[in-house]
């Protein structure tokens, strides 16, 4: 008992008060987004109602956390992520496709996204991995595969089940590879890939590539002028890789994406001309007129006409920002943007002060996952990232959404307050 007690004195408070206020400031607005729609429903058949439901199994799910022995984690780690993947593989076989994304089970009427949960079986894995004393990722290739190989594989299958969001939101976890170790040269890799990819698809292949030769030209010219023949012959052929990724990216964009994953690519580019599938920016277009509305004090609670009109499609899930910028105006806006900024910033104080690496390491995995989300999901619904359709951590509407990012951070909060006695 007197453990308890000691583990109870050890816990982060402010980050669980952060949690809770940003849970119930996000059950205020789906009441609010959701009220006039649904004032004929019963009491249980509310979206609002639901979502009291599904804080209150977050509660028993946080007590489950604190339950469990620290390094239970630590020890289970392979075993919960085997599991995530099992489960993400019986989509292609039980799973409900819901708007173009077969990424559910359905249970009874109860619907569970399977990817929210592996988001935290993933950190843990990718922990246990590198925490490993045999590990060595900064110089191994093997161990370098092999990291790559815990995020990628759970990437691959949501890409294929049609939910890029959720996919996009994994690769965050290399920025922890890169935190413990990994060589500049993936990161220099990826970068080079990405802009030729946006090139691609923004200005076409022959003036991607002209801008890759005349790259290579200067760099011969101020730079590799001296170097033997082998060296220059190799950069040649650096080069012509490049162009035919070009050619491979013009394929890809124009063959493989989906129309509507064109549309959110040109509209991320500015290319609204290009876009075929009618109404695709109808959600962004009408998400900002609702934030713009706003002002800087807002129209008050329960008191937006944009959300009361219901003009903004999906907006107690992935827009729900948007009903706070028109109801809560920029101050709103501003004081929500400032909480996940201390929230995730507190994650990383927190993880550096961890005695052991898993900790410390499962800790920059929660802080990636949150970030990422925070990021895309409020730069999507002020238009300035693609559609995706990623919700704002523990403000938008959906159990599975909820309960993963609550696991996802009170595995952390139960590591931090055994980081005396446990380890």
């Amino acid at each position: 008992m007197s453990s308890n007690k000691n583990i109870l004195l050890r816990i982060d408070w402010i980050t669980v008060f952060i949690y809770f206020a940003l849970v119930l400031f996000g059950w205020i607005n789906i009441y609010s987004a959701k009220y006039n729609e649904e004032v004929n429903l019963s009491l249980l058949e509310s979206t609002y109602s639901k979502q009291s439901v599904f804080i209150g199994l977050s509660l028993l799910i946080i007590t489950f956390v604190f339950v469990l022995e620290a390094k239970f984690y630590e020890r289970f780690a392979s075993v919960f992520y085997m599991g995530a993947i099992g489960l993400l593989l019986g989509l292609f076989a039980l799973g409900n496709t819901i708007a173009g994304e077969t990424s559910w089970y359905n249970f009874g009427g109860i619907g569970l996204q399977p990817s929210e949960f592996a988001k935290s079986a993933t950190v843990l894995a990718i922990a246990k991995f590198l925490s490993d004393i045999q590990t060595n990722l900064k110089q191994e290739f093997k161990d370098q595969l092999k990291a790559f190989a815990i995020i990628f594989v759970p990437v691959l299958i949501i890409l294929v089940q049609s939910d890029e969001g959720s996919a996009l939101v994994y690769l965050s976890l290399l920025i922890v590879l890169y935190r413990e170790g990994l060589p500049n040269i993936y990161i220099y890799a990826a970068l080079t890939l990405g802009l030729i990819f946006i090139a691609t698809v923004a200005v076409g292949i022959l003036w991607t590539s002209v801008g890759i030769g005349l790259l290579v030209l200067v760099l011969y010219i101020f730079r590799f002028i001296r170097i033997k023949r082998f060296r220059l012959i190799l950069h040649l052929i650096i080069a012509g890789a490049l162009v035919g990724f070009s050619f491979f990216s013009d394929y890809f964009f124009n063959n493989i994406l989906e129309p509507y994953q064109q549309d959110r690519i040109n509209l991320a580019l500015g290319k609204k001309e290009k876009v075929t599938t009618v109404g695709r920016s109808y959600n962004t277009d009408q998400s900002i007129i609702a934030i713009g509305s706003g002002g800087i004090s807002g129209k008050g609670w329960m008191s937006g006409t944009q959300t009361k009109g219901d003009f903004v499609p999906e907006q107690h899930t992935d827009y729900i920002f948007s009903t706070i910028g028109e109801e809560w105006g920029f101050v709103g806006c501003f004081a929500v943007i400032l909480t996940y900024a201390f929230l995730i910033i507190r994650i990383m104080v927190i993880a550096e002060r961890q005695k052991n690496k898993f900790s410390r390491i499962y800790g920059y995995g929660v802080a990636c996952i949150l970030f990422t989300h925070f990021a895309i999901n409020i730069g999507m619904v002020i238009g300035i990232m693609p559609t995706i359709g990623i919700p704002l951590p523990y403000i938008s509407y959906g159990g599975s959404s909820l309960w993963g990012f609550t696991i996802l951070l009170f595995i952390f909060l139960k590591l931090d307050a055994n980081r005396i006695n446990e380890w």
